[in-house]
């Protein structure tokens, strides 16, 4: 994926400010992590109170949550966003799934938000761990959807197989800061779908 766009610069205080309590969560939960980021450092860089943060939210728990869930409203996962392109064939759009997005200089790689977030977060019950586990079994589905219209002949085995090639790529290249692991992912999915009965067209 993308690093998040930077928050909208906006006049200090007024209207707007939940908005922009929200851009700079999702800048700094996601460049430094959840639980690097205090809710001071937020608020300083937002350029609004605490007061006023805890006005528009609970506390962190539920910032944290609203922060999740801007990725799916606002389409912020281009990486994702591929498999519901009506350009692409379907098997190009599993394979997309691994591109290259031109990433390199942003800083540095940080992989998937939702995965990043229950890394950070132990508790099953928090919102945020449900969030991520909602997201990714969508996301399954939404491979194994894409399976099928590539004809491919066990369209679920497949996107669990995709699914966890994907995540797996997505961790290695954020580890390493290195995008190598998704061009390796990248040829492994294009064997998978081979194999299971959806060749690369002539």
């Amino acid at each position: 994926m993308t690093t998040p766009s930077a928050p909208v610069r906006q006049s200090r205080g007024g209207r707007g400010a939940r908005g922009r309590i929200l851009e700079t969560a999702t800048r700094l939960f996601y460049e430094q992590g959840i639980n690097a980021t205090g809710i001071g450092e937020l608020t300083e860089v937002a350029h609004v109170s605490k007061r006023t943060l805890y006005q528009h939210f609970e506390g962190k728990d539920e910032l944290v949550a609203a922060y999740l869930r801007r990725f799916e409203e606002e389409r912020l996962l281009p990486r994702e966003e591929v498999l519901t392109r009506t350009d692409l064939a379907p098997r190009d759009r599993l394979l997309g799934l691994f591109d290259d997005l031109g990433e390199a200089g942003q800083g540095p790689f940080r992989g998937c938000p939702y995965a990043n977030a229950a890394a950070e977060i132990a508790d099953p019950g928090h919102p945020a761990r449900r969030l991520a586990a909602e997201h990714k079994r969508a996301f399954r589905e939404l491979i194994r959807e894409t399976a099928r219209e590539a004809g491919v002949s066990d369209p679920g085995t497949l996107a669990d197989r995709l699914a966890i090639l994907f995540d797996g790529a997505l961790a290695q290249s954020t580890l390493l800061n290195d995008r190598a692991p998704l061009r390796h992912a990248r040829s492994a999915a294009d064997a998978l779908l081979t194999t299971a009965g959806s060749p690369p067209p002539r």
